[in-house]
């Protein structure tokens, strides 16, 4: 072999097929068992194991050819991706009971009565081995892609492209895909248009008994109306909020500020469980109004209204959130001109400020619509009779009728859902532009808002803000009261002693709160989940926002998908692709932390590329030209730049991994028990002081966590002018942690 060749060889290709023969001869190839592949060719009849080795072999001929030549990097691309290409083909066609695809015997050129002896006993999913030769593979292919002139040669650029791409081709787009599958297949697996059709018209999905005919709508329209309702009206409560905030002189920021982190760090049960407290056959408001005005106690809680309120109590802060951001985004000098034209306060905001919120309004009526169809806590605990399709989905997977096909088609039709909304928000805002930020200075002044929307805003804002501190005051004495449910409110600690009890025995310290399993895993889960979601969503910002390749606006898309599906869709998905060889992940700790990972992703990117937004790209440039290499520009120049927009996405995804609940609900096992599922468990079981009592811890741990980064969060300021003496505005320093 040629040393020469070989000290030129990039070491990403050396490091990668070293990790390759490694998986192939030592690490175990299957889920469940400890033998390598190496092995299990030489010593039983799977054959089929032993084709990766020459894979393997035309990836190191390749080393041994000169730097630059053609057929080395034809070597590099075509060994690995003929080795990719077989691990899957072999894990498709070979299940638990044998041949799934009768062709693999022409494939292996073998009579059907020998190859279904050779393989009778079937193969489990890929394990540790099996995984990490598949990603190395793939990695090395995008070495040998970048060698041959692709991605203008950069070897860190094609990975991190093909890396990201087929990790969420692989952990997004084809789960999904294979659950929509199954929702066109009977039991056995056959494919079954007529059966599909009959799910889909099945009257209580489409029904609309509720128009006149005295019975529920379906499913799909319950859905449909409860989001567009959370949409608008979680929308029109965060703008009033906002232009409070930023245009009306409001004294208290910092309530506002708490008000809108709650939310993010709460588990999605407690506010249906502070309703409960309060409007419940047997809830405090309730008993009252039945002693002071003989009202009786009724069930109107637990429906579509019981339902809509908890969802917009829930989603408010967050569309305060971005709606927070959105005004500051609106440059002031277009304001100032309008006023310098002697235009009034109430057409300057109608002519100029509410067009330019636009988009904003837009994406927050967005989030809220499909943040309500995938919510799954608040319809399982004040549903009722008032079905919608997460709930109906769950059902269909966890219920007497275990039909993953019919969930499947529920599944559908959520996705279809969002995608149209989607769909009609890009339709709608089209190509316009609304820029109103550019490079030049910026020193006007907000304008003020018109006195009959100031005054319109504090009375929707203020009343719904009081109600939503009583609702998280009622979380907090709940915990430490005998039973807030039935105005018990003799103080106790025993809810916490039963969920996270501690004793010191003969062993030392024990853990004997029913609840700290579930804690610990969740933690660990989160701590693990969140640092791999900022490297990916980083990584990937730093690629779209910086560089420019073929299968770009491809590649955007693919890792956006996962932000448009439902956490409900996400869930089924999973259990219906990694239940079955050859990725056989379910009642793993690996599955979930791999959920999170691509749940919270697009948040990543999203964080990044408004980060990277406003970094001038002569920095990069400027690394290039002194002869650094993609990999040490970003690690040297980028990231310590947006440091802000990385804690802040290790924080969310860290947060989201603690209170998700949509999608994990599926996943969790009795072994790995997240704390969402625990909550739930005892919601279920009509234990609401234990619930409420890990709810709040679950607060009180999330704050911690909050409090410790608040300082690494910075603020976005648009270069304004503080003007002091005027009561009607507001100084700069708004909410930290806005990006």
């Amino acid at each position: 072999m040629n040393k020469q060749a070989v000290r030129a060889t990039p070491w990403p290709v050396v490091f990668w097929w070293l990790m390759a023969l490694v998986s192939w001869a030592f690490l175990p190839w299957y889920w469940q068992g400890d033998a390598a592949a190496f092995q299990l060719s030489l010593s039983s009849d799977r054959l089929w194991l032993l084709p990766p080795a020459s894979a393997l072999g035309v990836v190191a001929l390749g080393f041994a050819m000169r730097q630059g030549s053609v057929l080395r990097a034809w070597c590099w691309a075509v060994g690995s991706g003929w080795g990719l290409l077989w691990v899957l083909l072999q894990g498709f066609a070979i299940g638990l009971k044998g041949i799934n695809w009768p062709i693999w015997s022409s494939v292996l050129g073998m009579g059907d009565a020998e190859a279904f002896a050779l393989m009778q006993d079937g193969q489990a999913g890929l394990g540790w081995g099996g995984m990490l030769l598949s990603l190395s593979l793939l990695l090395l292919l995008s070495q040998g892609v970048a060698a041959l002139g692709k991605f203008r040669g950069d070897g860190f650029l094609a990975g991190t492209v093909w890396g990201v791409g087929g990790l969420v081709l692989l952990f997004v787009f084809y789960p999904v895909l294979r659950s929509l599958l199954r929702a066109f297949t009977d039991e056995s697996g056959a494919w079954d248009a007529g059966l599909a059709l009959t799910r889909l018209g099945a009257p209580d999905i489409w029904g609309l008994g509720c128009l006149g005919q005295g019975t529920g709508c379906g499913v799909a329209w319950n859905s449909l109306f409860l989001a567009t309702s959370t949409g608008i009206i979680s929308t029109l409560l965060g703008l009033s909020f906002a232009l409070l905030a930023l245009r009306s002189g409001f004294r208290f920021q910092k309530s506002l500020k708490v008000l809108s982190i709650l939310p993010i760090i709460t588990p999605p049960f407690v506010i249906a469980l502070a309703l409960v407290v309060l409007f419940g056959r047997s809830g405090m408001v309730t008993g009252w109004l039945d002693v002071w005005f003989g009202i009786e106690p009724s069930r109107w809680i637990y429906g579509y209204w019981g339902v809509l309120m908890a969802q917009v109590l829930s989603q408010t802060p967050l569309s305060f959130l971005i709606l927070l951001g959105v005004i500051q985004g609106i440059s002031p000098t277009l304001e100032e001109a309008s006023q310098t034209l002697r235009a009034s306060h109430w057409h300057s905001f109608k002519t100029i400020t509410w067009p330019l919120m636009r988009p904003g309004i837009t994406s927050t009526f967005l989030l809220g619509f499909v943040e309500s169809l995938s919510d799954f806590g608040n319809p399982l605990v004040l549903g009722g009779n008032f079905e919608v399709l997460s709930t109906k989905i769950f059902f269909a997977i966890a219920g007497a009728q275990n039909d993953p096909g019919r969930a499947a088609i529920l599944a559908l039709i959520l996705l279809v859902m969002t995608l149209g909304a989607f769909w009609l928000q890009y339709r709608w805002l089209g190509k316009t532009s609304f820029v109103t930020v550019t490079g030049k200075g910026d020193a006007g002044l907000p304008t003020p808002l018109p006195r009959r929307v100031r005054w319109l805003c504090y009375a929707t804002a203020l009343p719904w803000a009081m109600f939503t501190a009583v609702l998280y005051g009622l979380i907090v004495v709940g915990g430490f009261v005998v039973d807030i449910g039935r105005a018990n409110f003799s103080p106790t600690l025993a809810h916490f002693g039963t969920g996270f009890g501690v004793e010191w025995g003969q062993f030392g310290l024990q853990w004997t709160g029913s609840a700290w399993d579930s804690f610990f895993i969740t933690t660990m889960v989160a701590a693990v989940a969140a640092p791999l979601t900022t490297v990916v969503g980083i990584l990937t910002a730093y690629v779209l926002a910086r560089q420019d390749f073929a299968g770009r606006r491809s590649f955007e898309f693919l890792t956006m998908l996962s932000f448009a599906i439902p956490g409900t869709v996400i869930g089924i998905a999973y259990i219906v692709a990694f239940n079955v060889p050859p990725f056989e992940l379910t009642g793993t700790g690996l599955i979930l932390v791999i959920c999170f990972v691509f749940r919270n992703m697009p948040v990543g990117v999203r964080a990044g590329l408004a980060a990277l937004s406003q970094i001038d790209k002569s920095l990069d440039e400027a690394s290039n030209t002194l002869r650094a290499s993609t990999a040490y520009t970003l690690q040297r120049v980028i990231l310590p730049l947006i440091k802000p927009a990385i804690t802040a996405t290790l924080v969310f995804s860290f947060v989201q991994a603690m209170t998700a609940v949509s999608a994990v609900i599926f996943l969790v096992t009795a072994k790995y028990n997240m704390a969402t599922a625990y909550i739930a468990g005892r919601v279920e079981a009509g234990e609401y002081a234990l619930a409420i009592a890990y709810c709040t811890f679950l607060i009180a741990f999330m704050l911690l966590v909050i409090i410790l980064i608040q300082g690494l969060v910075g603020e976005r300021q648009l270069g304004r002018r503080s003007e002091r003496r005027s009561p009607s505005m507001l100084t700069p320093n708004v909410l930290p942690g806005v990006h």
